[in-house]
């Protein structure tokens, strides 16, 4: 007998615009300390309608959240059942759906969820949150121009002495992002063998490539980056710079490199920073000409108890 499971392997083999973050694939990847299920509806012995989570366990609450690396989730309607009276009706068959009994929920919803009314009815709440991308439907040189001018200088500058490399391993951009969070005082963000599983996972599906800034006179890594994508569009998933090398240009030249390859190689419409709520990053992210591009996160609690030490650590920090 077939589970939820395997009918949404079978609908994400065929959905148009399925996101790289809703792939079972991916799931499989990044769900390694709880577990992925997902509800479905059907119209006329179709699937139209699919809704994946991530359930962990912490103590004796189960609650739903986001997987690491996972940027999206929420429910996906196939486009002919992206109006609003289709909308309204299929989420709340979804959340019908939703399992007892949970402590908490969160999730970020993908870009085709613009209506959260049926949220908001059951008692949710709603945060708009922002990514920042670039259309790829313009020139090389339109897309380089509409940097600040700062930048573009400083590719010129990167360009005279560092270079572009493919073939370094993943424990190269590994050890630069575990050198980005030491500098902020923070731990590593992945372990090893999870970041591995990942790459190779994506690698297998033919949708990540790796990139590299070194300097060729000193052999030294100065950037490096992981880019994913699917049919719509590219995402710059990890980033490592050397703290020690920051003047060097580096980190534009990699998000240059990647911009590049997204438009040449990939030939796809968009690229997705994949944004930053942050002050010094969102203004990083303006500066690069990118347009905002809103995503919700929708929230709620069950349980007091679980909500009295959510809002205790956030008070801490």
């Amino acid at each position: 007998m077939m589970t939820n499971q395997d009918t949404y392997r079978l609908f994400a083999a065929k959905a148009p615009d399925l996101p790289l973050f809703m792939q079972p694939w991916f799931l499989d990847a990044v769900c390694d300390d709880g577990v992925w299920e997902v509800v479905l509806v059907e119209k006329a012995g179709r699937v139209v309608a699919v809704w994946p989570y991530f359930i962990k366990k912490k103590w004796f609450w189960r609650h739903i959240a986001m997987p690491r690396l996972c940027k999206f989730m929420g429910p996906y309607l196939l486009p002919e059942f992206r109006t609003l009276n289709d909308e309204m009706r299929l989420y709340e068959a979804m959340l019908e759906q939703l399992p007892n009994n949970l402590a908490a929920f969160q999730q970020d919803m993908n870009y085709t969820v613009t209506n959260w009314l049926p949220w908001y009815w059951r008692g949710f709440r709603q945060t708009t949150r922002y990514s920042y991308a670039l259309s790829m439907e313009q020139s090389e040189e339109q897309i380089f121009q509409g940097f600040a001018k700062s930048y573009q200088k400083k590719i010129r500058k990167a360009r005279e002495k560092l270079e572009l490399r493919f073939d370094l391993p993943l424990a190269e951009l590994q050890r630069l992002i575990n050198l980005s969070f030491a500098r902020q005082g923070l731990a590593p963000p992945l372990d090893n063998d999870f970041f591995q599983r990942f790459y190779d996972m994506l690698i297998a599906n033919h949708c990540g490539q790796l990139f590299f800034i070194v300097d060729p006179a000193t052999g030294l890594t100065n950037a490096a980056g992981l880019l994913a994508w699917d049919s719509t569009a590219a995402y710059l998933l990890a980033t490592g710079a050397d703290p020690a090398l920051r003047t060097s240009g580096a980190q534009v030249l990699l998000d240059w490199e990647t911009i590049r390859f997204t438009k040449n190689e990939l030939k796809l419409p968009v690229y997705d920073f994949e944004g930053s709520m942050i002050r010094t990053i969102e203004t990083g992210r303006r500066d690069y000409g990118a347009y905002q591009k809103q995503y919700f996160r929708i929230q709620h609690e069950w349980s007091a108890l679980w909500k009295w030490g959510k809002t205790l650590v956030s008070y801490k920090l």
